[in-house]
């Protein structure tokens, strides 16, 4: 593959560490962006998608066609800037049409540095990630494209350039999206202006907006904390609740925070955790966790309740799971069983992977998908409410 491939400095070209190349053209910014190559299904909330701290350094591509039709709006971001490396869509909607849009999506990318490529077969290639797995990827536009003589770089050169992208297995990078000071979200709703029920302590490791606001809905005042933050200091905001938030990167780097919770389950706090906090919680109670081989991202993931029988549609994006047994309660391996027994809660019924922990002897769960759903079903918002039954419960000595 040293021959240059079929283009010029007006298009963009995709470069996927396996050699695969596909050439269309820049949305978004021009110039060079690499990192790991996921997709996501779902067929709205892009923006939501984009501004997800849990896909930093990672190349999203839409399965759905059409992107971009509402435009942008400043209620539906997720934090504060978009965190996706890069960007690939089929169709780009030249259009805007929404009565809340204040932009267009391309417009954004644009200002954000944001690099993209529109108008290729991402049908051919979600269908290729899903049988070879996800990997590396490079996209190249304008500058980017060009060597030092000011001709087009062969598809070898920019391969090369591919490879020298750390792989996501072994990245830590939560602190990357982490709140550097702690911020609090106060009771909202029917509870907006009175004293909270709880207050909750939420470690921030790429946290959604929406999941403080859903624990406000319910009467918690939410204290957002940095994943740096000590014990000690955690005491100090005297929670009613922890919970550990959804992130980016490999769950086994992150030793810290596997220590910060173990203390918090000792002290015997409540704890939720969703998605990195349910792979987190999976590595205190001493389970293992491993790479999927192309993971769940999307907003249709079916996943049964076991504790109810109950099957939900819930939102997803995660490329780890956590490794516990399926089936009866078994004893937390950690410390020969120092946290009691533990079961699987819920299990993804696309492919039975872990999605959910419940613990028996100790006031704590987690679960891998997404229930603030933004976007994405409601089905999950139950465990908001479980959350607060288990707050209840502690603070009542049951």
């Amino acid at each position: 593959m040293s021959q240059n491939a079929n283009y010029s400095q007006d298009d963009a070209v995709l470069v996927l560490e396996d050699g695969q190349v596909y050439v269309g053209e820049p949305y978004g910014a021009l110039g060079r962006t690499t990192g790991e190559i996921v997709f996501a299904t779902g067929m709205t909330g892009y923006q939501e998608t984009l501004t997800d701290p849990s896909y930093d350094r990672q190349i999203v591509v839409q399965t759905f066609p059409h992107i971009g039709d509402t435009g942008i709006n400043q209620e539906d971001p997720e934090s504060a800037r978009i965190w996706v490396a890069g960007y690939v869509v089929r169709d780009p909607s030249p259009n805007v049409s929404n009565w809340r849009a204040t932009g267009s999506l391309d417009d954004d990318l644009v200002a954000q540095g944001i690099v993209g490529i529109s108008h290729i077969d991402t049908r051919k290639l979600v269908r290729h990630l899903r049988s070879a797995g996800v990997m590396r990827a490079g996209i190249y536009s304008g500058e980017a494209l060009l060597d030092e003589s000011g001709a087009p770089k062969t598809i070898d050169a920019l391969l090369a350039d591919v490879k020298t992208t750390p792989q996501m297995q072994g990245l830590s990078l939560y602190d990357e999206v982490s709140t550097n000071e702690t911020y609090t979200i106060e009771p909202a709703g029917e509870f907006e202006g009175k004293e909270p029920l709880f207050t909750v302590a939420a470690v921030d490791l790429g946290i959604k907006a929406m999941t403080p606001h859903r624990m406000a809905e319910r009467g918690c005042r939410v204290h957002v904390v940095p994943s740096t933050i000590t014990f000690d200091e955690l005491e100090e905001l005297h929670p009613d609740g922890v919970f550990f938030s959804n992130g980016p990167g490999d769950p086994e780097q992150a030793d810290p925070e596997v220590e910060l919770l173990r203390r918090v389950l000792d002290a015997g706090y409540p704890f939720f955790g969703i998605c990195f906090g349910n792979q987190l919680l999976g590595r205190a109670l001493g389970f293992g966790t491993y790479k999927l081989k192309f993971g769940h991202r999307g907003i249709n993931q079916p996943v049964k309740d076991v504790t109810t029988g109950k099957v939900e549609v819930t939102a997803h994006n995660h490329g780890f799971a956590v490794d516990a047994p399926i089936g009866d309660p078994v004893p937390a391996p950690h410390e020969h069983g120092k946290y009691g027994k533990v079961f699987v809660s819920h299990i993804d019924l696309n492919d039975d992977v872990v999605e959910g922990l419940q613990c028996v002897d100790i006031p704590a769960f987690s679960v891998q998908y997404h229930p603030e759903a933004a976007a994405g079903p409601h089905d999950a918002a139950y465990l908001f409410d479980r959350f607060v039954d288990l707050m209840k419960s502690n603070k009542e000595g049951k």
